[in-house]
């Protein structure tokens, strides 16, 4: 008899792990679940919105002022089949890419040495408090002489407009940063660049994601504005130049669709690139509620 209680004790880890792997996939299958009923209500909206604006459209009744969806639409698809669209925004990608890399490697420079001393830490409320305020596109008319009618220049207000909102908000975060870790850290032998990497970092992680979100929010619209500002002086550009050029030219279906295109590839990067490091990062690791 106490052989058999034996047994069924020894099963019952076997059942409990079963169960918890079901239970796991469970959990999984639910939090997917729950997250298609946000989706579908954002659909929905999106959806209602286009069919306000057709109504709207049709309602003014001249496509020069305001073309419908279908139009913007029909638009956008001959311009990205004749591939003028998908250059356009290929090359304004590529340069947002490497102004964004760029910002992001100043912004944790300035917050390293901030952490590292006094005279850092001055320094970057000092140069946050002066040019944060200053739009970007104010500084054009100098990178232009500075740096010629080129890429030089769309680089240099690209890395102005993610440099000092990033600054804040990592700074921020490092400073939330529990003593007790920066402690441990020091028990650790680390100190300096090395505890800005592996203790505040991870620690601060909710707070630099939500930087680099809004550092690209701002680098994005940076970049479509001065692209237009390059449009009237080079003839040449990325996809600002494409809405530029239309502008000129009364295309206005055409205007609309870089507009559209400007709004898909900010949902596209909201929602694929920074929802997705969230998500396996600082939600997983519970610093994040969902």
């Amino acid at each position: 008899m106490f052989p058999r209680a034996v047994r069924r004790h020894d099963g019952a880890p076997g059942k409990g792990s079963a169960s918890s792997s079901t239970g796991k996939g469970a959990d999984k299958s639910i939090r997917r679940w729950s997250a298609s009923p946000s989706f579908w209500r954002k659909l929905l909206i999106g959806l209602v919105l286009i069919v306000l604006w057709e109504i709207a459209a049709r309602w003014v009744d001249n496509d020069l002022l305001l073309p419908s969806a279908s139009a913007t639409a029909r638009a956008w698809w001959e311009s990205a089949i004749s591939g003028e669209l998908l250059a356009r925004t290929g090359t304004s990608l590529w340069v947002l890419l490497r102004g964004y890399g760029l910002g992001v490697l100043c912004a944790f420079a300035l917050t390293s040495l901030a952490m590292s001393s006094a005279v850092g830490r001055d320094l970057l409320s000092l140069l946050t408090g002066m040019f944060n305020p200053l739009p970007s596109i104010a500084l054009l008319p100098l990178a232009l002489l500075w740096f010629g009618l080129g890429t030089g220049s769309l680089l240099f207000v690209l890395v102005h407009s993610v440099l000092w909102p990033l600054s804040l908000s990592i700074f921020t975060g490092f400073e939330s940063v529990s003593p007790t870790l920066r402690m441990i850290g020091r028990n650790y032998g680390l100190s300096g660049l090395r505890q800005v990497v592996w203790i505040l970092t991870p620690a601060a992680l909710p707070s630099v994601l939500s930087g680099l979100r809004v550092g690209w929010a701002f680098a994005w619209r940076t970049l479509i504005a001065a692209e237009l500002v390059f449009g009237a002086n080079t003839g040449a550009g990325g996809l600002g130049w494409y809405i530029y050029q239309n502008r000129n030219e009364l295309y206005t279906d055409r205007v609309f669709a870089g507009l559209l295109t400007v709004i898909l590839i900010g949902l596209l990067v909201e929602h694929l690139v920074f929802d997705t490091l969230a998500r396996w990062t600082v939600r997983r690791w519970g610093m994040q509620s969902v």
